[in-house]
């Protein structure tokens, strides 16, 4: 019986031990996912007890990866990306860059090949979905503008990985590795022509066919009302398109899965589907970890610690030092330069992934996934700490550093309204903090009435584009009171909050009350729990109106230009 039961075995240990030390490292306010690692750690050929089917294992966490990719792909946008395109993409390129040569100063160092050091300073490059996502959500940062930025980074870094998974193989042999036969490939300009021609076949494929198929499908599936078809039509095509992509275009699963669901996002169903594909994902990427953590040798702690404190370094410090002076070159603030560098200071599933293919193309050694999976556990552990000391580091840059304070309080040509500004745009003007969803649909129709307002908005490079529409706007965090100022706050006549979390708006209004104590505030909420709070502090008029939220609070303003005969409302 018990050559049957391999599989159970190997799942019923992996999901215990991850529980138990999943609880564990919760309880210790660290990351879950070290508590995976280490459950991993315990089942795996290199400590004493239970080990665990290696082989189970990894094809486990194949289907792990398919679905954590799936979910990456669901929640890829490209409208988040392009509002940060200007920081995001370089940032994140030239910080992989950097990490990479650190990586590979460092392999050199210890006499490992260039191949080597190419795979192990890559996967020391890329920061983990999972912690990033997890991290931001809990401390109310994923919907902020530095939130987004973070996020946008992270997406910059998935995509280059994706392309370097898809590459690797095919440059392999010139960097010293083999194929599974353990022969030179073939001719390098071949294998990439081929590669790429394949991948270019699959994605045409998923753009053209796969984006009029798979929501048509889930509409299908939807019409049933059955919830255990739909949950099963969008796991189903996550697997099958990730095999299919590998069996027919020789693509990752990895590629193939983020696909599914890049292109599965078009549909409007596609909310629904990562709330029901959730709890499979979660429960295949706690396998993920656990069998990463089966490949981790704990004698390397003991055997080479220095090198391991040398990855760590380059992990929490390396590339947060380049995350953070990448952020303030490009003329942000000192505080999004810490939330991106605390961000970044860990690594995760891609470098796991990098590192496995790396380690089954003979291109690194053993002890190389040993110090990447060590990296990794040290790395994921400090990060609740580094987000913890945003602040307290901040003010204590700013107490010490002179120039840590020029560059707080540098020159911003988009931090202040140009000096040919209209009277009308200055005086009983509607200052509109937040230029999202809500806030664009406010803006239209304000425009459409000639009602003048100034926006306040984060994202310096969306005001910038603002100001080339002729819109009048001012960048900064409107929860600084220079920044309201800068929107002439003393004379307006209506304060409009639009930002995705109008809870953490509540010091915003205290300054604008305090500069204005005649000023209008009108805001929104994201639920009736939030209304309630909103409405109970009298914070101001609150609108939870669902898809009519941005209708709703444009009525509301349109109303008040028309009915305040004499105010400063009227007098435009």
């Amino acid at each position: 019986m018990d050559h049957n039961i391999a599989l159970i075995t190997t799942i019923a240990a992996g999901f215990g031990l991850a529980l138990i030390f999943g609880f564990i490292a919760e309880r210790l306010k660290t990351p879950a996912l070290v508590g995976y690692l280490l459950a991993g750690i315990a089942i795996s050929p290199s400590t004493p007890g239970y080990v665990a089917d290696v082989g189970i294992a990894s094809q486990l966490s194949e289907i792990g990866v398919m679905l954590l990719m799936f979910g990456v792909g669901l929640h890829f946008s490209l409208n988040d990306l392009l509002s940060v395109k200007r920081v995001a993409v370089p940032g994140a390129i030239v910080q992989m860059a950097v990490a990479t040569a650190l990586g590979m100063t460092l392999a050199s160092w210890w006499g490992w090949s260039i191949g080597a050091g190419l795979v192990f300073g890559l996967s020391l490059s890329c920061a983990s979905t999972v912690v990033l996502l997890k991290a931001l959500e809990s401390r109310g940062f994923l919907e902020t503008m530095n939130g987004r930025i973070a996020v946008g980074w992270l997406i910059v870094e998935d995509l280059v990985t994706v392309l370097i998974l898809v590459l690797l193989p095919s440059f392999a042999a010139m960097l010293g590795g083999a194929n599974e036969n353990g022969n030179p490939t073939e001719p390098l300009w071949r294998t990439i022509g081929v590669t790429l021609l394949l991948v270019s076949a699959f994605i045409a494929l998923m753009l053209i066919v796969g984006r009029r198929v798979l929501p048509w499908l889930l509409w299908q599936v939807a019409r049933t009302g059955s919830r255990e078809m739909f949950t099963l039509a969008v796991v189903a095509v996550a697997i099958c398109i990730a095999y299919g992509a590998a069996a027919l275009f020789n693509v990752s699963f990895a590629l193939g899965a983020f696909f599914a669901g890049m292109v599965m996002r078009e549909s409007k169903f596609s909310h629904r589907a990562a709330e029901e594909s959730l709890p499979l994902r979660d429960a295949f990427a706690v396998l993920f970890f656990v069998s990463v953590g089966m490949l981790f040798d704990p004698a390397v702690l003991v055997d080479e610690p220095v090198r391991v404190l040398a990855v760590a370094a380059i992990i929490i410090v390396g590339k947060s030092m380049a995350a953070m002076l990448l952020v303030l070159i490009l003329r942000y603030p000192l505080n999004t330069s810490l939330t991106v560098a605390a961000s970044l200071g860990q690594i995760g599933e891609f470098s796991f992934i990098l590192a496995g293919l790396g380690l089954s193309l003979g291109l690194m050694p053993a002890e190389g996934m040993s110090l990447v999976l060590a990296g990794a556990l040290i790395s994921i552990a400090f990060n609740p700490i580094a987000f913890a000391a945003i602040t307290p580091f901040r003010n204590l840059i700013l107490k010490h550093s002179a120039l840590a304070r020029k560059y707080e309080n540098r020159d911003d040509p988009f931090a202040e309204l140009p000096m040919s500004t209209e009277r009308k745009f200055l005086e009983g003007q509607v200052v509109l903090v937040g230029y999202g969803h809500v806030g664009e649909r406010i803006a239209q129709a304000l425009n459409e009435k000639n009602i003048p307002f100034i926006v306040a908005e984060q994202n310096r490079e969306l005001v910038q584009d603002l100001r080339k529409q002729g819109i009048n706007a001012v960048s900064g965090d409107a929860n600084e009171p220079s920044v309201l100022i800068q929107a002439h706050i003393t004379d307006a006549a209506m304060l409009v909050i639009a930002t995705p979390n109008p809870l953490n708006a509540r010091h915003m209004i205290d300054i604008a009350r305090t500069l204005n104590p005649d000023i209008e505030i009108v805001l929104h909420a994201r639920s009736e729990d939030e209304t309630k709070l909103l409405r109970k502090d009298n914070l101001g008029t609150v609108f939870f109106a669902e898809e009519e939220l941005a209708k709703n609070m444009s009525h509301h303003i349109l109303d008040r230009f028309d009915t305040k005969s004499g105010s400063k409302l009227s007098a435009h």
